[in-house]
């Protein structure tokens, strides 16, 4: 007996793209790597218009987490899309170098800069430490399939960086921005250092508040100035803090001069209390019994002289438009050492800066009461002395939001210390970032509104550390006036020449009189280091600018949304300061990465995915995917369910592939091709559907909205190739013979498609594209990143010449099929109701009757395929029948916005007709060729050595 299977076009047995994705990936990065991917893009590309997205460094400390693969995923899909599109993408990745993290890793081995090591061989250790971080990262990030100069990247910490720091920092200070001051600045006393705004990060915390009361000294001059009812007692303004520690600072008490304040008189007292408050503070001091005395706005009480609480002096009434009715008494102490409000109102009444905190947090040494203590810890202490005076109202424990060290995770506090800072009014560089920010494109819009507000209120940018590895301050400034060097500018580019040979030791090394010669007696040396947000800041001058690869202003920026107070505004302050514009064209903001519950990801709840797990468990393309199919415009939920349904997802569409590529196995693009106007309609019809699925992802692609790629595709291979197409032409491609018209038209739309995806996928599942380009037929190029989008064969005129070409001039292809697998899907559900209750097994036992009006659409629809309907169906029999429909029908909608069919029935054929054993259809008679009597007629002319092909065939 013959094996007819032997006779089909079955696809080879090895079937491409086995399974391990992990395993192949390596093989892929392998590949990659001896073709020097990034050099060949280089070469290729040279010519192309430039799109330059530039890389925000990552801190040089620990093992990346997954808020970083998100954010150089999304930057590679961005880069790869592009390169498409037919765009030069240069891709230098960065490191931050600098800085504290790497200061107190160190410190663990090796003890602060200066004791046991001195603070050349500290910095040392610092630099090797970052190398060996930053290496260890660079390969990480390769393992992700980013594709990128990894062998020249920048560091914050080369000698030639270090060098365009200090360059940047004299063009800032010749454009009159730098400023020194003795400010409050947000302090952490752990790090004995002062923090920049993008450092500081906010938490809830559980602070004691005091009402704490300070008395009128003079009541003559209040009363006089407050004409108010005979009362008796002292006459106090109470005022509400949550910072007791600040109280030894005090150097007055604000009031808002706009605001109607109440005097009110209890049984011992007379208390001042904002109108709009009063009610709260009495219920808060359980005070019952008062009356009220008289009302006045604040302005007249300006002067009045109090009594600080526990101290020996006296303090004024100062007006201030910061207080407010929010919450407290409506006065507010105020330390101008201890708060950037205070400060400011301090300096327009000429107030003393008093600080008496040390850089560690605690006292100062001649601090009465409280010498030595931590500011922490001094709570109680001051509630003593409080009460020793009769001066503490009311105290209760309260929960609210407050500043943070983003590194330690510890409470700040406002010190103020003398500082370098970048004005942001000195040179309105306020007013010049605002207009800035408007001629950016910010992703999603609302990013926009939230930069402008943060630049619109941010304070000073202070830019001075007390740290020991960072890019020094080299300055000279008079020990009298505190007044820059006259030659500080001159000599800042001769340090930046002598940094870019010898690192930053040239300054630390460098003998002032060197410089100053016999002035250096006069002139002190500045220790301070750069603020690492500087160094970070201004890469738009020392790599986009530096760099004749690259460009400035950069095509676009990329980072998480905590980047407003961080990269996107020191990169945007910095070039301003010293550009006037906006170092970027377009800001894309990413969301934060959360769990499936919405919650942060964090040890101690046992919810962080570490991106080298899901590697090493699923493959790297596994978290690109997920990457791509997330908003990432909002916060972007991961957890190992969702990994695992991105997984099957994944694998939905690898699946898809391997069947192109299984059933291309015998296919020569070269010589096996079809012409657009002989290959057939249904095929016509899919790569039709393709280009305008290109459009679509390409279109996506441009407008950064990656979900919506990972929607289309993923529907595509569902429902437009393995839920309809793929299906129909399994019988053309395995019965018809090998080179037959009908089956090399089918293999003619799988290859265009499969050049169409491979493409499409390439920027997403990039390791899945490169095995698939693999395993194309035909000639080309070593990688698949070496090329742009497909241009898929026009159909325009093969459509003028397709044999349904009539029903086109009245349904448009794409509606036309698109109707049909609605009826499919339709008949798919009937077929299966009848398999569940046994009347069925495979839907080729089936023979379908459809019922419609004579003169409908729909009939047109059905008929213009005539008995090529039942390849469409898959069924061994199809009808159209214009009669009425029998009851047992089943009635359908089909969304044709025309008409209803009006109904299906599903019989089974088995018992009156013959099953072929070679293409499973029934028939009625099988063929009278006495060499194959269990074949159909189909079947024998198809054999290798039959007589022909079969006709049109769907």
């Amino acid at each position: 007996m013959i094996d007819y299977k032997n006779t089909l076009n079955l696809p080879t047995t090895q079937f491409p793209m086995k399974a391990d994705l992990a395993h192949a990936e390596l093989a892929v990065l392998k590949q990659w790597e001896s073709l020097a991917i990034y050099t060949q893009l280089r070469e290729k590309n040279r010519g192309k218009p430039k799109y330059i997205l530039h890389d925000g460094p990552p801190y040089a400390n620990g093992h990346i987490h997954i808020g970083h693969a998100v954010n150089k995923i999304l930057k590679d899909i961005i880069v790869k899309s592009k390169t498409l599109s037919g765009f030069d993408v240069p891709y230098v990745p960065g490191w931050d170098c600098h800085g504290l993290p790497i200061e107190l890793n160190v410190e663990k081995k090796l003890g602060p800069a200066g004791s046991r090591v001195t603070c050349k061989a500290f910095r040392q250790a610092c630099r090797e430490y970052a190398q060996k971080q930053l290496a260890t990262q660079r390969d990480e990030f390769k393992r992700l399939g980013i594709i990128g100069n990894w062998d020249h990247p920048y560091l914050t910490m080369d000698f030639k960086f270090e060098a365009n720091i200090i360059r940047a920092l004299g063009t800032v200070i010749s454009q009159g921005h730098l400023q020194q001051g003795f400010k409050p600045v947000h302090w952490c006393v752990n790090c004995g250092s002062a923090l920049a705004e993008a450092e500081v990060e906010y938490a809830d915390k559980v602070s004691l508040a005091l009402d704490v009361r300070f008395r009128v000294i003079n009541e003559t001059d209040f009363l006089d100035r407050l004409p108010v009812a005979a009362g008796h007692g002292p006459i106090i303004i109470p005022i509400w803090t949550t910072t007791p520690w600040s109280l030894p600072a005090n150097e007055a008490v604000a009031l808002n001069p706009t605001i109607e304040y109440v005097l009110i008189q209890t049984k011992t007292e007379r208390l001042l209390f904002a109108e709009p408050l009063l009610t709260a503070n009495l219920a808060r001091y359980e005070i019952m019994d008062y009356h009220c005395l008289g009302l006045a706005s604040g302005t007249v009480l300006e002067g009045i002289l109090l009594q600080h609480p526990f101290y020996p002096r006296q303090v004024p009434v100062i007006l201030g438009e910061h207080v407010t009715t929010a919450t407290g008494t409506g006065a507010v102490h105020t330390a101008p050492a201890h708060g950037v409000e205070d400060y400011i109102v301090a300096q327009k009444y000429g107030l003393p800066l008093l600080n008496p905190v040390g850089d560690n947090g605690c006292y100062l040494p001649g601090t009465v009461f409280f010498a030595g203590e931590h500011v922490f810890k001094v709570t109680a202490r001051i509630i003593e002395r409080l009460k020793e005076q009769d001066n503490l109202l009311h105290e209760e424990n309260i929960t609210h939001s407050y500043a943070h060290c983003w590194r330690h995770k510890t409470p700040l506090i406002f010190r103020a210390t003398p500082q370098w800072f970048i004005s942001m009014e000195q040179q309105g560089l306020r007013t010049e970032s605002l207009a800035a920010i408007e001629q950016v494109h910010w992703i999603p819009e609302w990013g926009q509104a939230r930069m402008a507000a943060m630049v619109a209120h941010r304070p000073d940018w202070c830019i001075s550390r007390q740290r020991s590895w960072g890019v020094p301050i080299p300055l000279f400034v008079h020990h009298a006036s505190r007044e820059l060097h006259p030659k500080s500018l001159a000599w800042l580019e001769h340090m930046a020449t002598r940094v870019e040979e010898k690192g930053i030791e040239a300054w630390y090394d460098l003998n002032a009189e060197e410089l100053l010669g016999t002035e250096a007696k006069e002139y002190e040396k500045l220790t301070d280091c750069l603020d690492v947000w500087f160094d970070s800041g201004i890469t738009h001058y020392a790599v986009l600018m530096k760099n004749p690869a690259l460009a400035y202003p950069a095509d676009l920026y990329v980072e998480g949304s905590d980047q407003h107070r961080g990269w996107f505004q020191s990169s945007l302050l910095s070039a301003v300061a010293m550009h006037g514009t906006a170092p970027y064209k377009t800001v894309l903001i990413h969301g934060f990465v959360v769990d499936e519950k919405g919650h942060k990801m964090s040890k101690s709840l046992g919810n962080v995915i570490a991106p080298e797990q899901v590697i090493q468990r699923l493959g790297a393309d596994i978290l690109r995917l997920w990457v791509s199919s997330t908003d990432y415009r909002k916060e972007m939920a991961v957890s190992d369910e969702i990994l695992k349904r991105t997984a099957e997802a994944y694998r939905r569409i690898r699946n898809t592939v391997r069947f192109l590529l299984a059933n291309l196995h015998d296919f020569d693009p070269a010589s096996d091709c079809v012409s657009a106007n002989k290959l057939l309609s249904l095929d016509k019809w899919i790569i039709e559907r393709a280009s305008f699925l290109q459009l679509e992802i390409i279109d996506a692609y441009e407008h950064y909205q990656f979900h919506t790629i990972y929607q289309k595709l993923h529907n595509f291979c569902i429902n437009d190739l393995g839920g309809f197409y793929l299906d129909i032409i399994k019988d053309r491609q395995y019965t018809l013979k090998k080179d037959s018209v009908a089956r090399r038209s089918a293999q003619t739309a799988l290859f265009h498609i499969a050049e169409a995806m491979v493409r499409w996928l390439a920027p997403i599942l990039s390791f899945t594209a490169e095995e698939i380009w693999n395993f194309l037929p035909g000639i080309r190029e070593k990688t698949v990143f070496l090329n742009e989008w497909y241009e898929l064969p026009p159909l325009y005129s093969a459509l003028i010449q397709d044999p349904l070409h009539a029903i086109y001039q009245r349904w448009d292809s794409q509606t036309y099929w698109n109707v049909l697998i609605q009826i499919r899907n339709e008949v798919n559900r009937v077929i299966e109701k009848n398999r569940i209750r046994g009347e069925l097994g495979s839907s080729l036992e089936a023979e379908v009757s459809l019922y419609v009006l004579a003169d409908s659409q729909l009939a047109a629809i059905l008929n213009a395929l005539k008995e090529e309907l039942r390849f469409v169906l898959i069924t061994s029999e199809a009808k159209v029948l214009t009669t009425a429909a029998p009851e047992q029908t089943t009635p359908i909608k089909i969304d044709t916005q025309q008409e209803e069919l009006l109904g299906i029935r599903v019989t089974s054929t088995v018992g009156n007709k013959v099953k072929c054993a070679r293409c499973w259809h029934r028939c009625a008679v099988l063929s009278q060729d006495p060499a194959h009597p269990t074949l159909c007629q189909r079947c024998v002319d198809n054999l290798p050595w039959g007589q022909g092909e079969q006709r049109y065939y769907a």
